[in-house]
């Protein structure tokens, strides 16, 4: 493929979860491909801006918003859309977890089932609601979910961060199909990943995984950003798809 269709200048992207980890890198990926960035924290805003200031190209943009709150992720959309005039693509990179082993029925209190829902699964869903306006205006939108392969392997920090992200998988398929031929979804479902996500994974516990996975590593945060920025310039005749970034470990 030509070097230009690498390119996504003039484009804007928004990134959910964009202050750390998985999002902070695809931030990165997409303003060194030419495209403005709406970085978005859950909180600190300084979070988010601390990112901004490391990106290549120019007129990013900073925001904190926790996804979810819907009313806040609206402000957001009017916000950026104010800001930028456009909005081509939507990172879904904001979750949050907490260990709890599977069989520690208590220990999955409904106050973490509803946290953990809220913002894994609603606050993708309300995100996209607020931004497939602007998505939608340009004919060519695209969202990225990050999923977890916790989603089909059912192995995961808790019980309800597996359900969660099963149900970012299904509503992705569901969006593609009711959103289309404006809007694009697709899903990125990533294995272990080297941040501090899950809290508690020591680098033991990270070794065994590593030699328990065919490829023999674990992925790093920008092994799954790469695959983000290919749902934007590569595979752009594919939609309500599941892309496994993993190494090989949902085998």
């Amino acid at each position: 493929m030509a070097e230009n269709n690498m390119r996504l200048d003039g484009k804007v992207a928004v990134v959910t979860g964009g202050s750390s980890g998985i999002g902070a890198a695809a931030a990165r990926q997409f303003a060194a491909a030419g495209a403005r960035v709406a970085v978005v924290a859950s909180r600190d805003v300084a979070k988010a801006q601390a990112v901004v200031a490391l990106l290549a190209g120019g007129g990013h943009q900073a925001y904190a918003a926790d996804v979810a709150d819907s009313a806040a992720l609206a402000r957001l959309a009017a916000e950026v859309g104010a800001a930028f005039g456009r909005v081509d693509v939507l990172v879904n990179s904001a979750g949050v977890t907490r260990p709890v082993p599977h069989a520690d029925l208590d220990a999955l209190d409904d106050d973490l089932i509803d946290r953990i829902f809220a913002v894994n699964w609603r606050g993708t869903f309300a995100s996209i609601r607020s931004f497939a306006p602007l998505l939608r205006a340009n004919g060519d939108g695209l969202v990225v979910n990050v999923s977890s392969i916790s989603a089909t392997t059912a192995v995961g920090s808790n019980v309800a961060y597996c359900a969660a992200k099963a149900g970012v998988d299904v509503m992705g398929a569901a969006l593609a199909r009711a959103l289309a031929p404006a809007i694009r979804v697709l899903t990125v479902s990533p294995g272990v990943v080297d941040t501090d996500f899950v809290a508690g994974r020591d680098a033991a516990a990270t070794a065994k995984i590593a030699a328990g996975t065919p490829l023999r590593r674990i992925a790093s945060v920008d092994d799954i950003a790469a695959a983000i920025l290919a749902c934007a310039t590569t595979l752009t005749f594919s939609t309500g798809s599941v892309i496994q970034v993993d190494g090989g470990r949902h085998l």
